[in-house]
């Protein structure tokens, strides 16, 4: 097993991290130029402006922008006629070089819709949605386990390198996106399964836990994400088996060793923060030496913003809606 180790203190790379998911929100990003995506009047995601002028060229399904907003024409008045009109327009500008985003088609379609408690309004393909910065929705499972001397260690997952998005990076023992229609209970289930050969049986027993929430910008578009997160305590003797081929390895961790490489660019970034939320949780981020430390003497702005943007995005609560 090889790792890379951290070269700066942890607490300044984990705020590095916090930046990097939030940075959205952030002095420099698009965000004062980007145009709200409305549909009938409420706010589904954002849309930058060099993806405004392309979608300027298909007047019968996106009006122009008004007042800050990209809408949808008047005639596209239900799930089915908005969700058609779009993925024919996404369809064709799969040809433009510019939106390598694209590149990525899965297949996979995602629910378009102001909050995750309100009806769908359409969906749109997974690889596009940071085109329009569509909110998206995922499930994390942090596999774990504790021996008789109450040590906990932790199960991670080594991404395979033919995955489209962060081949070979350290990543929860199981996670998968929500597709439209399917349930949170489901998706954990079948993402344990198919990725950590975990049984059902076993796989059920998972307890919802939290929900990690952030929101960042690259060159591909905007991601605003929210991640429900289930903590499974496994019994010792188990190990996950690779299943669909997802990922390359499993490696049961001491928690101090998945501390330590959770402030390296080994992990995930989103994967990272699930991690993080468990570790704050369960009493594992030490108040006087870790990262709260930073909130007694913030050594700028910047690092204080971070804070407060960490402070909003780790919401521990349980989830309803299952």
């Amino acid at each position: 097993m090889t790792f890379k180790m951290a070269s700066c203190s942890w607490a300044e790379n984990i705020l590095q991290l916090l930046r990097k998911m939030n940075n959205f929100y952030l002095p420099g990003s698009c965000r004062s130029s980007c145009f709200r995506f409305e549909i009938e009047g409420a706010q589904v995601g954002w849309i930058p402006p060099h993806v405004a002028s392309l979608l300027a060229r298909y007047p019968d399904v996106f009006s122009p922008p008004h007042q800050g907003a990209v809408t949808l024409c008047h005639g596209l008045d239900s799930y089915e006629k908005r969700s058609e009109a779009v993925s024919h327009v996404l369809q064709a500008l799969r040809q433009e070089p510019s939106l390598t985003c694209l590149k990525g088609w899965r297949d996979e379609k995602y629910s378009v819709m102001p909050r995750f408690s309100d009806c769908p309004l359409m969906w749109m393909e997974r690889a596009a949605t940071s085109l329009f910065g569509v909110k998206r929705y995922g499930v994390h499972i942090n596999g774990y386990t504790v021996s008789d001397s109450q040590e906990v260690c932790m199960w991670l997952a080594r991404r395979s390198h033919t995955k489209q998005t962060y081949p070979g990076l350290l990543d929860n023992m199981a996670a998968g996106g929500l597709a439209a229609g399917v349930g949170i209970k489901h998706t954990l289930v079948k993402e344990c399964q198919e990725e950590a050969c975990v049984p059902a049986a076993i796989a059920k027993k998972a307890r919802p836990v939290a929900t990690v929430s952030y929101t960042y910008e690259d060159e591909e578009g905007v991601f605003p994400e929210s991640q429900f997160v289930f903590d499974l305590e496994l019994p010792l003797e188990f190990k996950p088996i690779i299943g669909d081929g997802e990922v390359q390895e499993f490696y049961l961790l001491p928690i101090d060793k998945v501390k330590e490489l959770l402030a390296t660019d080994d992990f995930k970034p989103n994967s990272a923060m699930v991690v993080l939320d468990f570790l704050i949780r369960h009493s594992y981020i030490d108040p006087d030496t870790g990262l709260w430390v930073f909130a007694k003497c913030p050594q700028s702005k910047k690092q204080l913003t971070a804070l407060v943007l960490f402070l909003l995005s780790f919401q521990s609560r349980t989830i309803r809606t299952l």
